[in-house]
């Protein structure tokens, strides 16, 4: 894994977070956090939208202000943050930024809305999507904005774009010379720590910009401190001018059914919170020739194929992995892989999260479907070679290596990942 190893004998610019601060002073690569409320309710936890707007939004004072958001970026109560933002004369805000599916959330993967003015605020929607670098800074550039904020539904794994939309967003923040502002969610998963192969750089794509684990087990604001810490400087020739704001009442394990907070899928297919927990796992399935459940109520946790039966279940029930049971099933996808036609499988059902490890179960569910299914095959493009960050996944199947043996394998770099991760957590 090629990541810095500053993190490991210092704390770094950008890993300091100012938790007592009363204002909102920030430097090139050092965060600043709004200060915490003494009332925050002890039942369920504030983001960092509900933090800054109780502070009075005086980390945006004077700033005009563009903000990267979806559906996701919503209140308590259930309203969306740029019509509360929009609303309120003490911001600013002048510019939506929007990514992979659009403003609204409507566009299915691999697609956006493209630019428009939102009809309900009357402020220009400026797309992202597949932008990066110099195309994207001049997107920035152009935008009247000082201030670019972030505010986002994470899933917690590191082929969901949205956290390399934020990657690139930082990255091109910091050539336009604009700040940048971070507001906090929890990761729905509880994110007590990172499971899963680390990206090597040669495989670099949206699906992975930089070595992070595949289960990374961070929020996005940890993730930004991370970024500017270890990757931006590389990118951008320097850090981003970075402030985050911490969410109160959310500790690390605290899964996203526990937070009070409403769930809205950030993507099509990012259903629920259940989704979110198989997801850094099941999400390998996309790069097989078999369904990975697009297309009915439980995308991620159905997966199958035209032709197979129960011995798929009862062989991924065999290997005694921890947290969870296959049932085998039986579905018509309704578009995706298999639209129309009947397809056999298995739906993961986890009954333990603490003891669940979804990219060790991935792993297992794909070598027993090379060992019981004679029609597995990989997608032509060697697409999983992306999403798991190198070719070894696909290669140690194919030669016939068992879950132990994979997983085994990337031990070493994993632990390494494992040690930067923690300069940068901010939750208990």
């Amino acid at each position: 894994m090629t990541v810095s190893r500053r993190a490991l004998l210092t704390t770094g610019a950008a890993g300091l977070t100012t938790t007592l601060a009363t204002t909102a002073t920030t430097t090139p690569g050092r965060a600043a956090a709004a200060p915490r409320e003494c009332h925050a309710s002890p039942t369920r936890v504030r983001t960092g939208f509900e933090r800054l707007a109780a502070d009075g939004y005086r980390l945006l004072e004077g700033q005009r202000v563009g903000i990267i958001t979806n559906q996701s970026g919503v209140t308590a109560d259930a309203r969306g943050v740029v019509d509360v933002m929009h609303a309120d004369s003490r911001v600013r805000l002048t510019t939506i930024f929007a990514a992979e599916h659009g403003y609204r959330g409507t566009p299915q993967a691999g697609l956006s809305e493209g630019d428009y003015t939102d009809p309900a605020s009357g402020l220009p929607v400026r797309d992202t999507y597949l932008k990066s670098g110099e195309r994207l800074r001049e997107v920035f550039a152009k935008a009247p904005v000082d201030t670019v904020v972030y505010d986002s539904q994470d899933a917690g794994a590191r082929f969901y774009t949205c956290i390399w939309t934020l990657y690139d967003c930082m990255v091109a923040a910091a050539m336009a010379k604009k700040r940048f502002v971070v507001l906090d969610r929890p990761n729905p998963v509880g994110a007590r720590e990172a499971y899963g192969p680390v990206l090597d750089r040669r495989f670099a794509t949206f699906v992975g910009r930089a070595p992070i684990a595949q289960a990374h087990g961070m929020t996005v604001a940890e993730l930004a401190l991370l970024y500017n810490g270890e990757f931006v400087p590389e990118a951008a020739g320097q850090a981003v001018e970075l402030a985050v704001v911490e969410m109160s009442g959310w500790r690390r394990g605290d899964f996203f059914d526990t937070t009070g907070l409403p769930w809205v899928p950030p993507s099509p297919n990012m259903a629920t919170p259940d989704t979110a927990l198989v997801y850094s796992g099941t999400g390998l399935f996309e790069g097989t020739n078999m369904s990975e459940g697009r297309g009915t109520v439980r995308p991620f946790e159905m997966l199958g194929a035209e032709g197979l039966d129960g011995r798929w279940a009862r062989a991924a029930n065999a290997a005694g992995l921890p947290g969870v049971h296959f049932r085998e099933a039986y579905y018509v996808p309704t578009f995706g892989t298999y639209q129309g036609r009947t397809v056999g499988g298995a739906h993961l059902h986890v009954h333990d999260r603490d003891a669940y490890d979804p990219v060790r179960t991935a792993v297992a569910l794909l070598v027993a479907a090379k060992r019981h299914w004679s029609g597995f095959a990989w997608r032509p493009d060697h697409f999983v070679d992306k999403l798991s960050g190198s070719t070894r996944l696909r290669t140690m199947i194919d030669a016939g290596a068992d879950t132990d043996a994979v997983v085994g394998a990337w031990q070493e770099e994993l632990a390494a990942f494992r040690s930067v991760r923690r300069t940068y957590l901010r939750y208990e």
